[in-house]
Parts: structure tokens; sequence; C-alpha cells
């Protein structure tokens, strides 16, 4: 059963990027235009760009600096989520801050970032952990708060102790939950990640998009483009290995 669910997922995926990739021929054929090239074009200068180091060098930049701001705030998020949302004390301290702060759009803060923080990679690095740290305290907050009374009084009722009960009950409760916004957030930060590699930078592929385009490379571009891509679907399937391989306890023939 899971070997027919995994070939399901990937043929759907093959299927998509089938569809992605027929929809992108056809509108450069119809277009005829510089500015859209042809895949077979920009997977040919991707490849060239990848060989060669050019490229494989601002991909490992953008790499580091989503990798160090999950490092960062992924798990303190996930701590303070899940402990405020079993402690109402606590919860009483987070929310007025999770009110205020998580609406606010992180890119507004890129200025005041650069000027505390300068114009290195210590900003954006900040920048992405920001957008982790709000996304993934809110969800495991919630998760948390949606573990049943019942199955920890249980676990109470044999004995188990508060680190117990987070170990065994709350954690795994709210793990589903916590990937999940670890996709949405890590969607989010590569988004952002292209905007405030654009500033002040000369490393990154958000860098070297606009350095494509002033130059006037339209398939350079599409190929940083679509490096980009490859690079977020790589994260998505990363998690979702690693949503397998800890959530297996969910797995029912």
């Amino acid at each position: 059963m899971k070997g027919r669910n995994r070939t399901l997922k990937a043929a759907s995926l093959a299927a998509a990027l089938a569809a992605v990739i027929l929809a992108w021929a056809l509108a450069a054929a119809m277009a005829a235009r510089p500015f859209l090239p042809s895949p077979w074009s920009t997977a040919a200068r991707l490849a060239g760009r990848m060989a060669d180091g050019s490229l494989a060098l601002h991909l490992g930049a953008s790499a580091r600096r989503v990798g160090l701001a999950l490092l960062f705030a992924g798990p303190a998020a996930a701590a303070l989520g899940l402990a405020s949302g079993r402690s109402k004390r606590l919860d009483a301290f987070v929310s007025p801050f999770v009110y205020l702060l998580h609406p606010l759009p992180k890119i507004a803060f890129l200025p005041i970032i650069m000027l505390v923080l300068g114009l290195g990679d210590a900003a954006k690095v900040f920048l992405i952990a920001l957008i982790i740290f709000g996304q993934v305290l809110v969800s495991a907050r919630d998760a948390a708060r949606a573990v049943p009374d019942a199955l920890i009084e249980s676990m109470r009722s044999l004995g188990a102790g508060r680190a117990a009960v987070a170990r065994h009950v709350v954690f795994p409760s709210a793990l589903p939950a916590l990937l999940s916004a670890l996709r949405v957030s890590l969607g989010t930060a590569i988004a952002v990640l292209f905007i405030a590699e654009s500033f002040a930078s000369e490393t990154g592929l958000g860098w070297y998009i606009v350095d494509a385009w002033t130059r006037i490379d339209y398939v350079d571009m599409y190929a940083a483009i679509l490096a980009l891509a490859l690079f977020g679907l790589a994260a998505y399937l990363l998690i979702d290995a690693a949503e397998a391989y800890l959530c297996r306890w969910r797995d029912v023939d």
C-alpha cells in the first residue's frame, strides 16, 4: 500500500511537471519573443551554468541563508508554540505578540533590519528566520491546543510527568501540523529571499535573476528562476520524506 501511494504521488508529480513544461513550450512558441525562451534552451543553460559553477555558487548562497534561518528559528518557534499551546499562563504572555506582529508583512521590516544588521548575510538570514518563526509558532500553538485533554489525562493517570506527556503525546500529535507549517513558511521564505537578495547583494539566486535581467540575458534569467523553483521543490520533497518517516504511525492500511 505504501509503495503504491509513493508511485501514485511520483506519477502525479511527473504529470504536473509535464503539463507545466508543455504549457511553457507552447507559450514560448506562440509568443516567439526573446523574453520568453523555450524550456529546452533554459534547461540547457541551467545545466551549463551548474556545470561551470557560476550558478551553483549562487544556489549555494541562497540555500545557506535559508538553512541558517531554519536552524535558528524552527526549533525555537516549535518549542515556544507547543509550550504556549499547553500553558494558559505562557499563552497569555505570548498571544498578544502573536496577534500584533504575525499579520504584519515581514518584508516591510527589511530596510530597518538592514540598518541594524548591515547589508550582509545577517540581515537576509534574520528576515527569513522571522518569517519561519512566526508561521511555525502559530501552527505549533494551535496544534498543541488541539491535542485531546482525555489523551493527556490518560497518560498522567499512568504516572507520566510533563516531560513524558510532551514527548509522547503533544509533540507527536502536533508534528504533522509543524511540518505543514514548515512547508508554507519555506515557500514564503524562498519568495522573500528573492527580494532580499536583490538588495545590496552580489550572491544568491535573487541577485543572479536581477543581474541577468539587467544584462537582457533572458535565457540566463529563466535558468536562475528554474534553479530557484527546483530548490523550492527539493525542500518540499525533503519535508515530505521527513514526514513519511517521522509520522509513519499515521499510515493505516
